[in-house]
């Protein structure tokens, strides 16, 4: 699982470590990974991870797996590397992935959840809460239809 972001600071780790703690406490047998789809790091951002994402992980009392790791820039292997892809932002993120990885383009799905300019880090990360929980969902019906 594949989690996609402009920064790969805020929402893809959000999602990342979201997602993990739920299908590892459900013992599904999913992993995700998130990147960034700018062409370059920001300089703005501060430390490995946006405080923002740590807070709301800690008052979920989620210890994040991943809060040392820095952004990390998607590569055309990444996609190579994940079942399911998803880009947090159909509008800002579609024209980046087009761009840079057109060959894989169609294997995304697109949220709609905005960067933190656009929407308060609580509801965009409420957004996410409730998009990888749908997703969870869909997972865990689609291995007991395996079975």
């Amino acid at each position: 699982m594949l989690f996609l972001c402009t920064g790969n600071y805020y929402r893809s780790r959000y999602a990342e470590e979201i997602f993990n703690h739920r299908v590892g406490r459900e013992g599904l047998g999913w992993r995700a990974f998130s990147r960034a789809l700018a062409e370059r790091l920001s300089p703005e951002n501060v430390g490995p991870i946006s405080p923002y994402t740590l807070e709301a992980l800690q008052a979920r009392g989620i210890a994040p797996e991943g809060a040392a790791r820095n952004p990390v820039l998607c590569t055309v292997d990444d996609f190579a590397e994940a079942e399911l892809v998803v880009a947090l932002k159909d509008a800002e993120h579609r024209p980046m992935i087009a761009h840079r990885f057109a060959g894989v383009a169609h294997r995304v799905e697109y949220w709609d959840v905005d960067d933190i300019e656009y929407l308060d880090p609580s509801t965009a990360l409420g957004k996410i809460d409730d998009l990888v929980g749908l997703l969870v969902r869909n997972l865990r019906v689609g291995e007991r239809s395996r079975e």
